[in-house]
């Protein structure tokens, strides 16, 4: 009875196969395919580590690959995981930077979808991480894209986009998160010029997003698309990663409202974004971490929290895979197809044949 049924399963999909081929090409469905995958012991073949100091004024020294691997701050482990975490083993005077690591990507994208699965993500009293893309030349003229940040032990991720003047967040856009507001205003200008370098962001509802929270629950996934559509970011802890993710064939039209989406009403994406590096970073009190700390309830100023390694124990990345993937529309992949099919029938003819003698055998 089993083999019955698959005997007529291969006659329908043989069927299907033949016969859909050319009334495909009609369809202008996107799927995204995978175009880069950084994982494993392979992780850092492709990425630089940055040396300069810290443009947002941070108290960190970001050293270099030699020293992040002879130092172990960075490091693959047995069952390929990448770390990358803060100094947490040294005391230091006060007023001594700590060490920490900056990494960029090699390559360089425009648009994509971008897919990081993580088991924890930087957090702890003056800890200032970042997994974010960045564009080429003088900044922020090819913009910047901050997918995961946040400060201490904060529960909510904070989504921003620095950029140019004359890119703005469209307020009325379908997203679940909070835009963050200056004095009471929403940030809708993404310029960087204005507000301090604010940006325009967006707060996500879920307290499973960053901080202990997040790790607590093994971690999730970040997830963010950039097309001619916009530029949104989901993000989902462990046990709410989607099937398709899992099985790496994404499809974020299943995902629901991202938690941020930069619409491309206000803000012409492709003028704004281009020529993308991918950087995790993980920094040290600064513009944001220092700045916020005496409101943080963290214990004492943030040059002296600094002083304690222990600190930092939990200022780590614990990262399982990054994927890049391309979009690609079925219209043209069955176009293909299409054509394939017509202009090769004896192909499709000896794979009929091949079929079809399997299928006797059953």
């Amino acid at each position: 009875m089993l083999r019955k049924r698959n005997s007529y399963t291969l006659w329908a999909l043989l069927y299907a196969f033949t016969m859909t081929s050319g009334s495909l090409a009609q369809d202008t469905s996107v799927i995204w395919v995978i175009q880069d995958t950084y994982e494993g012991q392979t992780f850092f073949d492709t990425f630089d580590f940055y040396t300069g100091s810290d443009p947002t004024n941070g108290l960190v020294t970001f050293v270099d690959e030699q020293t992040a691997f002879s130092s172990g701050l960075v490091y693959v482990t047995s069952n390929n995981q990448v770390i990358m975490h803060g100094d947490n083993t040294t005391w230091l005077p006060l007023g001594t930077n700590r060490s920490s690591v900056r990494i960029s990507s090699q390559a360089m994208y425009n648009t994509g979808l971008f897919v990081l699965d993580l088991d924890m993500a930087p957090w702890g009293c003056g800890v200032w991480p970042a997994f974010w893309t960045l564009g080429s030349g003088t900044w922020p003229y090819n913009g910047e894209i901050d997918i995961i940040e946040g400060v201490h032990d904060n529960e909510h991720n904070q989504v921003t986009w620095h950029t140019a003047p004359g890119c703005n967040l469209t307020a009325t856009t379908n997203f679940t998160g909070t835009i963050v507001q200056t004095d009471g205003v929403n940030d809708l200008q993404c310029n960087a010029f204005i507000n301090d370098n604010a940006g325009c962001g967006v707060t996500e509802w879920s307290r499973a997003s960053y901080g202990p929270y997040f790790d607590s629950q093994g971690g999730g996934v970040f997830a963010m698309k950039w097309d001619d559509n916009g530029i949104a970011v989901w993000s989902f802890y462990r046990a709410a990663v989607p099937e398709d993710i899992v099985n790496g064939l994404p499809d974020p039209s299943t995902w629901g409202e991202p938690d941020a989406e930069l619409a491309p009403n206000s803000c012409n994406i492709s003028q704004f974004f281009a020529n993308h590096s991918i950087v995790f970073d993980i920094t040290f009190c600064g513009d944001w971490a220092g700045n916020s700390y005496a409101t943080s309830g963290c214990p004492g100023t943030c040059e002296e929290i600094l002083t304690d390694p222990a600190n930092f124990v939990n200022a780590s990345w614990i990262i399982n895979s990054l994927k890049v993937y391309k979009s690609a529309s079925l219209s043209s992949v069955s176009s293909n197809a299409a054509t394939a099919y017509h202009s090769q029938p004896a192909m499709w003819i000896f794979t009929a044949a091949v079929i079809l003698g399997w299928l006797s055998l059953i």
